[in-house]
């Protein structure tokens, strides 16, 4: 360590940009005041007895998923007084607001023992006008418009609810509908900036069989065919993933597992989905957000993983790790007949009739 000669008074040290534990020989300023606040990033997230996990969820027109959705948070093991909520209503015609602040009175009782450390409660409309009927809202023509828009309203909440002693953002959609109770234990362990699982859904055929079909074609790893098309896009239009208009054929998180593999398993990814993301809560700190422009011909949670990854970040996800998304009833057919999802479900049936070769023989 830079030693300055003994000689020197303190103001040449000072110039000579000796350190400051040499340059300052008083004792530390204490500041006694109600109206000045002294925030040490340094030790402010090291501070707690256990890392603490800042829980966002945008809603609009979410009435009908708010009771299941308080169900789950309430079966979350992590230390609930190591949890923070926040949640943003946006341009609902329902009354989302209303069912969210009964179900916030509900869980934040003082005699409750699942209640959480805090609960925060975000109104700001944005002016969307794009319908929330499945038809609509996943309409290809629908998709650049309506993720530019999820991406603001992502940032809105994100800057109006991080606290300098939150080490995690869990991003987390209203319309889940089953999970692990310890997901958010599992996924810290991974100890990745940025985390998603693979999303299925659950659908009844007319046997009542279960066919688990898969959800979120956000989450995905970059094919050639996918750079060349983007190489040609006009820099402002955003890339609509899972849409038989763009044939990316990218490799889809939703097509590499069965959830009968090991959860633990991790795949680095290019694009990922809204419906679970685990953040280490510095990562937004830095400026990584939900762009709602194009970045690299994407926007919202695909933007905000091609800018993690620009800037440098690990961006991963757990292919056999399931969480599970209410059918929406979409109906089949946008990506019907892509090689890359064909290939992978043939892989995949493959794989289970041998196994059933094997247990009968």
């Amino acid at each position: 360590m830079f030693a300055p000669p003994a000689s020197l008074s303190e103001r040449q040290r000072v110039q000579q940009g000796t350190p400051d534990d040499l340059a300052n020989t008083h004792d530390p300023i204490v500041v006694e005041s109600e109206s000045i606040y002294n925030i040490n990033l340094n030790t402010a997230a090291a501070a707690e007895d256990r890392p603490r996990v800042l829980v966002l969820t945008p809603l609009r027109d979410a009435a009908s998923h708010l009771a299941t959705h308080f169900e789950l948070l309430s079966q979350l093991t992590y230390p609930h007084h190591s949890i923070d909520l926040a949640f943003l209503v946006g341009d609902s015609t329902d009354d989302t607001l209303d069912v969210l602040r009964r179900e916030v009175i509900k869980l934040q009782e003082k005699t409750n023992p699942a209640k959480f450390r805090t609960a925060k409660i975000v109104q700001k409309d944005f002016g969307a006008n794009f319908d929330q009927s499945v038809d609509d809202r996943h309409s290809f023509h629908a998709q650049g418009t309506r993720r530019r828009g999820i991406g603001r309203a992502r940032n809105y909440l994100l800057y109006a609810a991080l606290k300098p002693e939150h080490s995690w953002v869990y991003w987390r959609d209203v319309d889940i509908v089953e999970n692990p109770e310890d997901i958010i234990e599992e996924f810290i362990a991974h100890d990745k900036d940025v985390l998603v699982p693979n999303i299925w859904f659950h659908r009844y055929d007319k046997k009542g069989k279960d066919i688990e079909g898969r959800y979120d074609y956000n989450s995905w790893q970059e094919s050639w065919r996918g750079r060349r098309l983007a190489a040609r896009l006009d820099k402002d239009t955003i890339l609509a993933e899972g849409y038989k208009e763009y044939r990316t054929h990218r490799k889809y998180l939703a097509w590499m597992t069965s959830w009968r593999s090991d959860p633990k398993r991790e795949v680095t990814l290019d694009g990922i989905g809204g419906v679970n993301i685990l953040v280490k809560a510095d990562l937004h700190r830095s400026g990584i957000n939900f762009p709602c422009y194009a970045f690299e011909n994407q926007a919202d949670t695909e933007g905000f993983a091609a800018m993690a990854k620009r800037a440098g970040y690990q961006v991963y996800g757990l292919p056999h790790y399931i969480v599970w998304h209410v059918d929406t009833e979409e109906k089949e057919g946008n990506l019907k007949g892509n090689r890359a999802q064909i290939e992978a479900k043939e892989a995949r049936e493959r794989e289970r009739a041998q196994a059933r070769k094997k247990a009968d023989s």
